[in-house]
């Protein structure tokens, strides 16, 4: 298993996370509120995909919800 692209994606998804976080209390509403949001979870989408390459649907599965704990919970 590549450890430095598994690590490197985990980084980009938990930035990716913290930015929605920042979206839903930062100044943007309504339509553009929700079209950044939207942006942000297409990353995380693409993010997974690569990350089922390396470790597998279940353990990428997990990975991501891990790290929208860390960041939002």
């Amino acid at each position: 298993m590549p450890h430095s692209e598994v690590a490197q994606l985990r980084k980009k998804i938990l930035e990716e996370y913290e930015a929605m976080e920042r979206g839903l209390i930062g100044l943007a509403s309504g339509t553009a509120q929700h079209a950044f949001i939207e942006a942000r979870m297409r990353r995380v989408d693409r993010y997974h995909e690569q990350l089922v390459q390396y470790i597998g649907e279940t353990e990428a599965t997990l990975t991501v919800c891990e790290l929208y704990i860390q960041a939002i919970g």
